[in-house]
């Protein structure tokens, strides 16, 4: 596995003035500036907020869709559904990309989608679903559902959980040799590892699992960007595969790939978006989603989200029925 490391600018980068915000949310200039709202979708680059139909305008000439949730928020997964259906009746054919998925379910998912008859039990058995994820796979049974009623790809985005654990446990210079490296092609992949990507991953692991050595946290950041840059690799290939079927199919129109992960891997684009990047050599247009909960006490943290440029969107939603995620400070 080869190791590259980038000297990269300040990982936040303010690219709205503060003056144009209010103390509830941005303005545009507007003499009574607009608060924060659930189900308001934001253009971070503007300040401004779109309707959906906006929305789905700029992102008709995407070849990625990132969308960051929170995890088992089901009105995350509405969000993602409908973006799914809106692209459907505009005679688009995009394919799913699912975090909850790891590389050794891929071939359950391609059955369950194709054999109608497969049972649901059989399925979540066979795709290794409480090993790779667990909890209730009701929660993001409505985006795989849709895939297959509509005879959509879906791509298992994690490496195999296992070999996550094992590079948090052991660190990547330690399971080189391991065969499931080589097994899942992942032997001799390049990792970058950007200082203001280890900037954003260490500093949290450090607040909310303080108390650990400088080698364990160096692992669990070595198995973080392990699985971004697995994650990467799907995305990537798969946008090959498009680009060539594309080319010999000229009145197709396929994708985009909707790429639908924690809210952690696409944040200010260095997780898996800026990998993508790299392994097409730029030649790729996309855009990330910030899924998260609106609460009222949430307005100076929505509006420094906005100031740092999280995503290309911020869109608010109301709380998941498991409540509001926890937030370690």
């Amino acid at each position: 596995m080869r190791w590259t490391f980038l000297v990269a600018p300040a990982l936040v980068v303010a690219l709205v003035c503060s003056s144009a915000f209010s103390a509830d949310g941005p303005s545009s200039g507007d003499a009574a500036a607009p608060v924060f709202q659930e189900w308001q979708i934001w253009e971070v680059k503007t300040g401004l907020v779109l309707s959906f139909e906006e929305l789905l305008r700029a992102l008709g000439p995407l070849d990625v869709i990132y969308l960051g949730e929170e995890h088992h928020n089901q009105w995350h997964v509405e969000a993602a559904r409908q973006i799914l259906q809106a692209l459907l009746r505009q005679e688009r054919h995009p394919i799913l990309a699912l975090e909850m998925f790891g590389w050794d379910g891929q071939a359950a998912l391609d059955r369950y989608l194709a054999d109608k008859e497969w049972t649901r039990d059989s399925f979540l058995k066979e795709s290794h679903w409480e090993q790779s994820w667990g909890g209730s796979f009701g929660d993001y049974e409505p985006l795989v559902a849709l895939a297959r009623a509509q005879g959509l790809p879906v791509l298992a985005l994690n490496p195999p959980k296992q070999l996550v654990r094992l590079a948090a446990k052991q660190g990547l210079a330690q399971i080189l040799a391991d065969p499931e490296m080589e097994r899942w092609g992942m032997k001799d992949e390049t990792l970058v590892d950007e200082l203001a990507y280890r900037d954003m991953i260490v500093k949290p692991l450090r607040q909310c699992h303080g108390g650990l050595s400088d080698n364990a946290y160096q692992r669990m950041y070595e198995a973080s960007m392990f699985r971004d840059e697995g994650m990467a690799k799907v995305i990537a290939e798969a946008l090959r595969r498009e680009h060539t079927s594309a080319a010999s199919e000229a009145h197709s129109k396929p994708g985009p790939i909707i790429s639908y992960t924690g809210g952690g891997h696409i944040q200010y684009q260095l997780p898996v978006p800026n990998r993508v990047l790299r392994r097409r050599s730029g030649s790729v247009k996309q855009a990330t989603i910030y899924l998260t909960s609106f609460e009222p006490g949430r307005a100076e943290e929505l509006r420094g989200l906005m100031q740092e440029s999280v995503a290309d969107y911020l869109w608010l939603t109301p709380i998941g029925a498991q409540g509001a995620p926890k937030r370690c400070r």
